[in-house]
């Protein structure tokens, strides 16, 4: 099976059992301090750091000129604050002012912009393009990683720098949002990091690794 086609029936299968929320869209800072938060935490400190981060920082001015150590404080809960900090305030310099309009960038200028800023790496730029700006790209986290390695979506070798260029070669525009996500759900769910639940899985007939682990179990 090409890999265009095989994009596609994984999309079709995953979206028979996972129904991702309604696309949002926040405001393109905003969305990089989250996702910049949301690095080796839980969905739940991460929240709870931005949401003391904007209560005592409302714009991003304030959080332009504020005290590393403040800001520190705001995210402690987050972990990892004090390297964040630094990151947080340094974006925070980039964007005050309002000279960065990431909404006249074309994709690929935003997301080379995005990259060349110091902590920002390749899934928390596209996150920023998918989430914030409405472009049509496919982030790649640990989880859509290793599926699309196991799936046979990645050829061997793809580091996880370039995966998202690399599937949004061939994953046809207007899937990418839903597949993106339902890949992290079922990465959560099924085909974990260890012990993936090849039996059940939905995929388990087109997935390349899936197929060699069920035949060397029977073997």
């Amino acid at each position: 099976m090409e890999r265009e086609e095989l994009s596609r029936e994984v999309a079709r299968r995953l979206s028979g059992i996972y129904t991702p929320g309604p696309r949002r869209v926040s405001d393109p800072f905003d969305s990089l301090v989250r996702t910049v938060l949301s690095q080796n935490t839980t969905d739940l400190n991460s929240l709870r750091a931005f949401e003391e981060l904007k209560r005592r920082f409302p714009t991003v001015e304030g959080l332009a000129s504020a005290e590393l150590g403040e800001i520190e404080d705001s995210i402690r809960v987050g972990g990892l604050y004090q390297r964040k900090a630094v990151v947080i305030r340094n974006l925070a310099r980039e964007f005050a002012g309002g000279e960065i309009d990431l909404k006249k960038m074309g994709d690929a200028q935003a997301r080379a912009f995005l990259r060349s800023l110091d902590g920002v790496g390749p899934k928390t730029a596209a996150c920023v393009l998918l989430f914030s700006l409405g472009r049509d790209v496919l982030p790649v986290d640990t989880h859509v990683y290793r599926l699309a390695r196991r799936i046979g979506l990645l050829c061997e070798g793809v580091p996880i720098d370039r995966a998202d260029e690399e599937l949004e070669s061939f994953v046809p525009a207007g899937l990418r949002h839903d597949l993106h996500l339902n890949l992290i759900e079922h990465g959560r769910s099924v085909c974990r990091p260890r012990n993936p639940g090849c039996p059940g899985c939905v995929l388990l007939d087109i997935c390349r690794e899936g197929r060699e682990r069920q035949g060397g179990a029977g073997a």
